[in-house]
């Protein structure tokens, strides 16, 4: 795990895709933008509420600082890295990992301006993720204990990019009532589409919902390993505005731990990523375990980008039904927050 400070806030961007209001609450907000082991000795373009990002690791550590060049406006992850520093393509220079220019190769002697210098952002490395904020130093990130259990296994699934709006997917993510018709292939099953009364709780930090029923979260291929009694306890817990986490109990005392992190790339644009950790089926080769999960997401990414409006209404324009109640839950803690998550164009 890495904590480093940047020490940059930005501005509301031009032809930004959220509203004001809607983008000056979530830049305050804690996102991840990349898969920890993808952020190397290379640039990696990455995006978060309308804003060009650019990661690396330097001796420092890993750096976020906007995809901008500040002498030309040229995209840095275009360059490359040598040593602790990133080179922009256009003209050579050169940028520390405190976003500092060093080097400016066709001046050599040249006093160099303090204004030329990255606008950075600050950085957590936690779940095997890189999160970043556009404007808040003070980190507040899901809880998801079992990442540091050396009793579970963790996985980093692959990342899923969605076509849809980030409160549609967490929504998604957070209903029950969807199992038998969108998992078709992975665990739902459609003789068994009715849904249990069930709870929900405000937190300290938003909601809990315990759902417990007897659809497996086995595959057809592997439901034999349940017993044919067992009833699978689900606990979501959700941490707004976009990361919910639910922790599935297994049969002899095992357990599967799903982060949903749903990363705002712009207002209609998600980059789900999606960090696991199990002390269940641990002979299961790790492969097979990413492409179940991501044969999961696929069938959700399909209904997301299929949603109309495209955006979370938070005003009370769809029909709620009794196994909505999460997601009734869900809705008005973002309107709690001061979220309307309506698109500025």
């Amino acid at each position: 795990m890495t904590d480093t400070l940047g020490h940059s806030a930005i501005a509301y961007p031009p032809a930004c895709t959220f509203t004001q209001p809607d983008w000056d609450c979530l830049s305050h907000q804690w996102f991840p933008v990349a898969v920890a082991a993808d952020v190397q000795n290379a640039p990696v373009a990455a995006r978060l509420l309308d804003i060009d990002l650019v990661l690396y690791r330097s001796g420092e550590g890993v750096v976020v600082a906007r995809d901008q060049c500040p002498h030309r406006g040229m995209l840095l992850s275009r360059g490359w890295v040598a040593g602790d520093q990133i080179i922009c393509p256009y003209h050579g220079l050169h940028f520390d990992g405190q976003g500092r220019c060093t080097a400016i190769p066709s001046q050599p002697d040249a006093v160099i301006p303090e204004r030329m210098a990255l606008t950075l952002f600050p950085i957590v490395e936690r779940f095997g993720l890189i999160w970043t904020s556009l404007a808040s130093q003070a980190p507040l990130l899901p809880a998801f204990e079992a990442w540091d259990n050396p009793a579970f296994q963790q996985i980093v699934c692959p990342v899923i990019d969605i076509a849809g709006a980030p409160g549609r997917q967490v929504e998604g993510f957070l209903d029950v009532s969807h199992f038998a018709w969108a998992h078709t292939t992975t665990f739902g099953d459609r003789n068994n589409p009715v849904v249990p009364d069930y709870t929900v709780q405000r937190t300290e930090r938003g909601l809990k919902a315990e759902y417990v029923s007897n659809v497996s979260n086995y595959g057809p291929a592997l439901r034999h390993l349940a017993p044919n009694d067992f009833l699978w306890r689900r606990t979501f817990e959700v941490f707004p505005p976009f990361s919910a986490r639910l922790v599935v109990d297994f049969p002899d005392d095992g357990q599967l731990w799903i982060l949903n992190a749903a990363s705002p790339v712009s207002a209609r644009q998600t980059r789900l990523f999606c960090p696991i950790a199990r002390n269940v089926d641990l002979d299961t080769p790790v492969e097979a375990v990413r492409a179940f999960n991501l044969n999961v997401f696929n069938e959700d990414r399909v209904l997301v980008e299929s949603q109309r409006p495209r955006d979370l209404p938070l005003d009370g324009q769809e029909v709620h039904i009794a196994a909505d109640r999460t997601s009734v839950a869900y809705r008005r803690l973002l309107k709690q927050m001061g979220l309307a998550l309506t698109f500025a164009g």
